[in-house]
């Protein structure tokens, strides 16, 4: 019986070293050490033996137990601490890797457009002025000329606050006569950027909330040629050198003349593309000599002052410049539109 139990023991520590982690070392305690292990089992049968022998082999026995007990335990210790070294191995930063570029954020393409178009303006002298986005019934219809029964000022058309007269603007107009009114009687040049709101059905070229951009020029013996001209420029800066514009008469109750203003198709040059439907120009701006009644509201004798607005959508411009045709995505939040623009 002592040699069955030192064969065992031999047997069991072999087994016990080659054990490579806890889960096998737990599988060995259950075969060895368990309450049907192979110790066990001759533990049990200690009662076979003599009277003589028993006491003999079973202190041996538990010798062998206690041995194969500490041993057991050092192992798990010893399998703990290398399972320990393998995981902080596999979790360890290698400092000669290459570095993982981060993901950086960027300027919302409406601020992109609106940041590049202030640079232009300002270039050609022209002084960026805040104006309020909630306005009055008079600066934002009235005393920009438009008729008391202009659709423009139906609820249909125009977001009405509760407070009577009291609306959301619907372009940024209403801020030329902010600036008039603080600068009257000296000559001026400012443009007005900010955020728009019409009561429109959204689609794939119109927002209810939008961003403009207005332009403003007051001063002695300004003309239709200046606009021009300075129309002419901001194209050639904003779209590329050697682009081409166009003026159509149109009509806004605050400019006398009015014109709407294209300029040759940036993608086509002018040969008609899907851009540009076909006709080789693209509609950017409209703009027009400041009105005579506008200019009086505003501080400024028309007999002596004259000057030029125009106003723009920013959206508009990045669409134009970024080939999008749909609005709706500046504001959709979808990442893959916002990182490729």
């Amino acid at each position: 019986m002592n040699g069955q139990l030192e064969a065992l023991q031999q047997e069991a520590l072999a087994a016990l070293t080659a054990a490579q982690s806890l889960t096998e070392t737990e599988a060995w305690y259950h075969e060895y050490l368990g309450r049907k292990g192979r110790l066990t089992a001759i533990l049990r049968s200690l009662g076979q033996l003599s009277k003589e022998e028993r006491p003999l082999v079973g202190k041996r026995a538990n010798e062998i137990k206690e041995a194969l007990e500490q041993a057991l335990k050092q192992r798990q210790e010893s399998v703990a601490a290398e399972e320990i070294q393998r995981t902080l191995a596999a979790e360890a930063v290698d400092v000669t890797l290459p570095g993982r570029r981060p993901i950086l954020g960027k300027l919302h393409p409406t601020n992109q457009a609106m940041r590049e178009m202030v640079e232009i303006l300002k270039q050609m002298g022209f002084q960026v002025f805040d104006s309020p986005e909630v306005e009055t019934d008079d600066y934002n219809f009235g005393l920009l000329n438009f008729p008391p029964d202009h659709p423009a000022r139906e609820m249909q058309d125009t977001f009405f606050t509760t407070r009577p007269n009291v609306i959301l603007r619907t372009h940024t107009s209403p801020g030329q006569l902010h600036a008039m009114r603080k600068y009257a009687p000296e000559p001026i040049r400012v443009i007005l950027p900010g955020k728009c709101y019409r009561n429109e059905d959204v689609t794939a070229r119109s927002e209810m909330m939008f961003y403009q951009i207005e332009g403003l020029a007051i001063g002695h013996r300004i003309t239709f040629s200046d606009l021009k001209g300075t129309l002419l420029n901001f194209a050639n800066q904003m779209y590329g050198e050697g682009r081409k514009i166009r003026f159509r008469k149109s009509y806004f109750p605050f400019t006398e003349p009015s014109v709407e203003v294209d300029v040759d198709c940036i993608l086509c040059g002018g040969a008609g593309c899907r851009l540009c439907k076909q006709t080789g120009w693209l509609e950017i701006l409209g703009a027009g000599m400041v009105h005579p009644v506008v200019l009086k509201n505003g501080g400024y004798d028309p007999a002596v002052f004259s000057g030029f607005a125009f106003g723009m959508g920013i959206e508009r411009q990045a669409m134009l410049k970024r080939g999008v045709d749909d609005i709706r995505l500046f504001y959709s939040n979808d990442v893959r539109f916002l990182a490729r623009v």
